[in-house]
């Protein structure tokens, strides 16, 4: 974020749900059981940040990571790409891992399709 100040933990915490929950909105799995996973999420990256400030920043792509991981042990796969032509259902994946914009990348093809918050626009 050359040129701008560092989002408080709270901040990144506030704006990565938002992003994340709106990706769960545009794949119509925002339910209460969805939101819940979310929640928890939050909380546990709250004690991250408080633990790492500086990590703040990466919170957005973690919670996205966290949502996955919750959803496959319950649900599946999530999200599923729909960019591309490969004929068996694949996941997006989270990339980076631990840095700041993450986007949501195809796992077949290797492209990004949405950054994270805004897969509505790429499911259009």
């Amino acid at each position: 974020m050359v040129g701008m100040e560092q989002p408080t933990s709270e901040e990144a915490l506030h704006r990565g749900r938002a992003l994340v929950l709106a990706d769960l909105v545009a794949d119509g799995v925002a339910g209460p059981e969805e939101v819940s996973m979310l929640e928890e999420a939050v909380s546990h990256r709250r004690w991250w940040c408080d633990q790492w400030p500086a990590g703040a920043a990466f919170v957005t792509g973690l919670l996205a990571q966290d949502i996955q991981d919750a959803l496959l042990a319950r649900h599946g796969r999530w999200p599923l790409c729909h960019a591309c032509d490969a004929q068996e259902p694949h996941a997006l994946d989270v990339e980076p891992e631990l840095g700041e914009n993450p986007h949501w990348v195809c796992l077949v093809t290797g492209n990004a399709v949405a950054a994270v918050g805004s897969l509505a626009g790429a499911r259009g």
